[in-house]
């Protein structure tokens, strides 16, 4: 089966109660299961949606005829008597193009149903120069040549970006590090793949991508903290992702921290961002600010082996780091504060210092028990697993919808 999504609009499968309302609203519910949490088995399905077995029968029955799912013996058998079959999706079944732009990178990905990265590629920017319709050529040069070598069809894109995004139609309002300015990138790049394109936040992906696969599935509240270039959070508040006017919620880079400190390209003067972003960490390593990412990250492997070194180098930063999200948890209350990469890779004691600033200054910290603050799990991949999340939302109630 090859799912093919519509361009605009796609049915969500849960108005009404007709027979095939009913239907599809099961299907997606059973496809959404399988798609992000793996293989189960029927007994296990029917257990976690509150279906029942012949319910359950008739719906997996369904997907495997249009080819999305498959059944199999587990690998490792447990027990005696005949071991139940596995429900797993079939990656090729359905396909989507992630891309993830940085300000000096491009990475690129096929991702198959399931999650399952298929094939990547990925390339160097000259930062703050790459023009918008070289990025963009190169995207559509390459996505062809990615799912020519699987033989599938793409039926979706998401893409990620540095910037304020608006989200109904893919305009990069502003991306400053890239010093793009209102580029229709959804627009044209649906032109050009001929598949709905979804973009969005950079930071917002990230915490779509460790809510749904990484470490913070079991939080329903939490922020996704990263620091590229500049500093930017995604937030899912109650399960959901919170965008706020205009889906433009996130730009926590441009809290003001220091009043005296160095002044923000966005015109103020003592923005987090000039304490803790890419450059900042650079700064406090005695590195260039253009020091390439791979070299960034060897830097702070080396500090991990060394605690006094570590915290003698970082103790301001961490300070700056600690003062900031103390004022986000205190006004977002999340359970779960994820450090995106260059943060996630702060030495051991240096994060250690953070969590325990969050744990005793903040308020909402202290009232709720403690505020978690990690590493995140899916590092450099982060924003690529939620680009590929992104494209697969609209394409799973399609294909539940259709037909055998």
């Amino acid at each position: 089966m090859t799912v093919r999504v519509p361009t605009s609009g796609s049915p969500s499968g849960t108005e009404g109660a007709r027979p095939d309302d009913a239907r599809r609203h099961n299907r997606s519910a059973v496809l959404r299961r399988l798609h992000r949490a793996g293989p189960c088995t029927r007994a296990v399905l029917a257990a976690e949606l509150g279906l029942n077995r012949s319910t359950i029968k008739a719906v997996v029955d369904g997907l495997a005829e249009s080819g999305l799912v498959s059944e199999r013996l587990p690998s490792k058998r447990s027990g005696a008597g005949r071991p139940s079959l596995l429900v797993l999706p079939n990656p090729q079944a359905a396909v989507v193009l992630a891309v993830d732009i940085r300000v000096d990178r491009v990475s690129m990905a096929v991702v198959g149903l399931g999650g399952e990265i298929l094939g990547r590629l990925s390339w160097r920017l000259k930062v703050g120069v790459e023009k918008p319709r070289d990025v963009l050529t190169r995207v559509l040069e390459s996505a062809p040549m990615l799912a020519s070598e699987l033989g599938s069809l793409v039926v979706g894109a998401g893409v990620s970006v540095p910037g304020v995004v608006r989200r109904p139609d893919g305009l990069v309002r502003e991306a400053p590090h890239l010093h793009w300015v209102d580029v229709p990138l959804g627009e044209q790049l649906a032109a050009g793949l001929r598949v709905p394109v979804a973009v969005a936040n950079d930071a917002e992906l990230g915490a779509l991508a460790e809510h749904t696969r990484g470490i913070a599935r079991d939080a329903n509240d939490l922020l996704f903290v990263e620091c590229d270039f500049g500093v930017g959070g995604g937030v899912i508040s109650g399960g959901s992702a919170l965008r706020g006017a205009g889906g433009y919620l996130g730009e926590l880079g441009h809290m003001v921290v220091r009043p005296e400190g160095l002044e923000c390209h966005c015109g103020l003067r003592g923005c987090w961002e000039t304490e803790v972003g890419g450059p900042a960490l650079c700064r406090a390593l005695g590195l260039p600010a253009d020091t390439a990412r791979g070299e960034l990250l060897a830097s702070l492997r080396e500090l991990d082996a060394d605690p006094v070194e570590a915290l003698g180098r970082l103790g301001e930063f961490a300070g700056w780091l600690s003062l900031g999200l103390i004022n986000v948890v205190n006004l977002l209350a999340p359970e779960l504060v994820v450090l995106g990469d260059p943060l996630g890779a702060l030495p051991g004691p240096v994060l250690d210092t953070v969590v325990q600033r969050v744990a005793e200054r903040s308020m909402v910290s202290r009232a709720i028990g403690h505020t978690g603050v990690v590493r995140s799990s899916l590092g450099r991949d982060a924003q690529l697993v939620g680009a590929a999340e992104l494209a697969f939302d609209p394409v799973l109630d399609v294909a539940a919808g259709q037909n055998p």
